[in-house]
């Protein structure tokens, strides 16, 4: 019979210090750049997410008709580490600032105008709320994409990102 020998203090150290970095290494993956169109499923055409639509007259507004398409995902981007750049629609603010919002293809979609489709649509939340002062600004989201239906009382949300870290757009 074989007795397992217990490891000694070098080992220890070297397994403690191995396993410490793990979830630093996980991070350091580079963020892959995406595009909005790139969340939009390969041979789909953008044309084909948005479909007829009828005028509110009493609220006078544009309501789009989104096809099948429009909550299509590209779930082949479904765990990717990504930079996607866009515009915050707010849902949960705090004194610190934006601690969860949608993330928009264009200024003012949500809130405006009817939203865009589910597929051009992405959830953040972010442990480092974003500063209210700087709302209307462009910035680039990093983080892991999830692609996941989800509805909120402004739209259909295709996508979701938990920010590893938010940056305004550098034109």
């Amino acid at each position: 019979m074989k007795t397992q020998l217990p490891l000694t203090r070098r080992q220890f150290g070297c397994l403690a210090l191995a396993t410490a970095a793990l979830p630093r290494m996980a991070f350091a993956m580079p963020f892959q750049d995406l595009t909005w169109e790139e969340l939009i499923p390969p041979g789909v055409p953008y044309s084909e997410i948005i479909g007829e639509g009828a005028l509110d007259e009493k609220n006078d507004t544009w309501n789009p008709i989104f096809d099948e398409n429009a909550t299509k995902l590209n779930t082949a981007l479904d765990g990717a580490s990504v930079k996607l750049p866009g515009y915050i629609v707010p849902l949960e603010i705090g004194a610190e600032g934006v601690s969860a919002f949608i993330l928009a293809p264009y200024t003012g979609a949500c809130i405006h105008v009817p939203p865009p489709p589910a597929n051009q649509l992405v959830y953040v939340t972010s442990q480092t709320p974003w500063p209210l002062d700087k709302l209307l600004d462009a910035i680039w989201v990093y983080g892991r994409l999830n692609a996941r239906l989800q509805s909120t009382e402004i739209a259909e949300i295709g996508y979701e990102i938990v920010a590893h870290k938010i940056e305004l757009y550098d034109w």
